[in-house]
């Protein structure tokens, strides 16, 4: 494959790349020294591509086993490559677990988490007891009957800001525990539950404790409005397990302005 090299002349772009991955075999996001991750393995591609070093940022740091449709990063750098070639380019250096559905010039200023304005989650359960083949690396199968509209109403005390110390497994690594939980939207459509979370921001495995804490309701161990003590409790004990990665999928990331995308320089 042809690759062309940075241009001497060339200003310092920033690109954003929108990521969508598997994330069965990889330990998360975030670069690990011992383990595989998403961050390293695209990160090592670009550079097969750019030919430079690359700090590639990402706007949210998925767990082991998470999914991603709507992944965003962004990195810096003096290659002439145009952003629609760079798609193509890094792809054919990626394993097919993770692929690059988009690259855009964005002003040196932008940052993927810090400019991020909210994040969308979706948990997965299939609700039998009879498993899937084709599916089961992207849902959680749960064969306890769970009644949906006892956890629609214990939704409704999660949305809105609070203290959700309760909800997060490493709350001592947070000096700010609050967040806004701007929709939890349950739907059921066949034998699939689906829970779609979005929110200014995440705690360490919030989605999960909440899709765990709302199982425990759905079966009848806690009342929905439960959910107004166990967020006063700000102690983790008091919320249901977390449920397993496999059904956490990140769906997409809003940014203050999704329109700043600028004009790549033509290089004469």
């Amino acid at each position: 494959m042809s690759i062309i090299l940075s241009n001497p002349y060339m200003p310092m772009r920033n690109i954003r790349l929108l990521i969508e991955y598997e994330g069965t075999r990889y330990a998360g996001w975030q670069w690990q020294k011992d383990q595989k991750t998403v961050q390293e393995t695209l990160s090592r591609a670009t550079e097969q591509v750019i030919r430079e070093p690359v700090t590639l940022y990402g706007a949210s740091r998925t767990d082991s086993g998470v999914h991603a449709l709507g992944q965003a990063a962004h990195f810096k750098t003096l290659s002439a490559i145009p952003s629609e070639r760079l798609v193509h380019a890094i792809n054919f250096y990626l394993p097919h677990d993770i692929t690059v559905k988009d690259a855009a010039d964005v002003p040196e200023s932008f940052h993927a988490q810090y400019d991020a304005r909210s994040k969308i989650y979706r948990y997965t359960i299939l609700n039998d007891w009879i498993r899937t083949s084709l599916n089961r690396n992207f849902c959680y199968v749960c064969g306890l009957l769970l009644n949906t509209d006892k956890m629609l109403d214990a939704a409704q005390y999660l949305t809105g800001t609070h203290d959700f110390t309760s909800f997060t497994t490493k709350a001592f690594q947070e000096k700010n525990r609050v967040r806004t939980i701007k929709r939890l939207e349950i739907a059921r459509d066949g034998r699939y539950l689906s829970f779609t979370v979005e929110a200014d921001g995440f705690l360490y495995n919030m989605v999960r404790t909440i899709v765990g804490t709302l199982i425990e309701i759905g079966r009848g161990k806690i009342p929905p409005e439960g959910i107004k003590d166990i967020l006063a409790a700000k102690d983790r004990k008091f919320a249901g397990p977390t449920a397993p990665a496999k059904g956490l999928c990140l769906i997409e990331v809003k940014y203050k302005d999704d329109n700043r995308i600028v004009k790549q320089p033509v290089i004469l």
